[in-house]
């Protein structure tokens, strides 16, 4: 669209989900970038004010940089396709499909695109022989990783090597989440890829020092996480794995930037899920894979922005 058309952009961030901090911080670099390019920019915090609010005769556009529950799953841009303004990312129904695990992993699935094993269970189902029975059922080794079914960030990711463990890590999440998935370990590469518009801009290799790739490894300094930059694949699988990546945006109809998740394992990969609201941070890699091929932050931020439209 026509750069003239969005003048006035309203950036949505904060917000009331686990991952609150996340997205100020993704919400404040993009007002920074979106200032830069010359935008006038207001900002709107679902957190302190309702939906209803948003003046619509002010607005020309909204950069959603929300994470999280409500944020990335279909509830803001319910209201915002209510609001009738346009919309940076996914729309409701891709984003409620990519944020809830059961859901999207079946969609890999039926698309033949190869994901962890998993099983899911409901608190009310939550005893101890019943799960010990499903583990043993499906032949299951461990570790195994136990997560709930809509949350972003890692949050509440568990990884079991034992079933003492695994017992009195689902005790705890089921207090808090009324379903969680339990999924087979993948172990291997971990490897990001970053797709904008339906194509991909490249894949990066994480080596977190902590056993998996989790909250403090994202989002803090200290865990020193390593970026490759490109991911060490040969380039036959390279091209593969970009090729899986544009594949997992289009079934599930995403719009604008995703970042999606894999384990590459025995020469095989293995997605583990797609987000569609990924970090905009200093640390995040959507950023830093775009900057490698050429795309600084404020053009990145930019080339979202330009692709908002409603009826996503």
């Amino acid at each position: 669209m026509n750069k003239k058309k969005y003048k006035n952009v309203l950036v949505v961030l904060g917000g009331t989900s686990g991952e609150r901090a996340v997205s100020l911080e993704s919400g404040k670099a993009c007002i920074k970038a979106l200032r830069k390019k010359g935008y006038k920019v207001t900002t709107f915090d679902p957190m302190t004010k309702n939906f209803n609010l948003i003046d619509t005769k002010k607005i020309d556009v909204i950069f959603n940089a929300l994470h999280g529950k409500d944020g990335e799953d279909g509830v803001a841009q319910s209201y915002f396709e209510y609001l009738k303004i346009p919309y940076t990312h996914s729309g409701v129904i891709s984003s409620y499909n990519a944020m809830n695990k059961i859901i999207s992993k079946k969609i890999f699935i039926n698309n033949k695109i190869l994901t962890p094993k998993f099983f899911s269970i409901r608190g009310i189902d939550n005893k101890r022989e019943y799960i010990k029975r499903l583990i043993n059922n499906k032949r299951y080794d461990y570790p195994i990783v136990i997560k709930p079914i809509s949350e972003g960030s890692s949050l509440g990711v568990e990884v079991c090597k034992n079933f003492k463990k695994l017992l009195k890590s689902a005790q705890k999440l089921f207090k808090k989440y009324d379903e969680l998935i339990f999924e087979e370990y993948i172990g291997g590469q971990e490897v990001q890829v970053a797709v904008i518009n339906g194509k991909s801009l490249g894949a990066i290799e994480l080596i977190p020092k902590r056993l998996f790739y989790d909250y403090k490894a994202k989002y803090t300094i200290k865990a020193k996480t390593e970026h490759v930059m490109p991911a060490r694949l040969s380039k036959k699988n390279y091209n593969k794995l970009l090729k899986i990546a544009e594949k997992t945006h289009k079934i599930l109809d995403c719009r604008g930037v995703t970042r999606s998740d894999f384990k590459f394992y025995g020469g095989k990969f293995y997605l583990l899920e797609i987000n569609t609201q990924p970090g905009m941070t200093s640390l995040s890699l959507v950023p830093e894979i775009a900057n490698y091929v050429g795309l600084n932050f404020e053009n990145l931020v930019e080339k979202i922005l330009l692709d908002a439209s409603i009826n996503r």
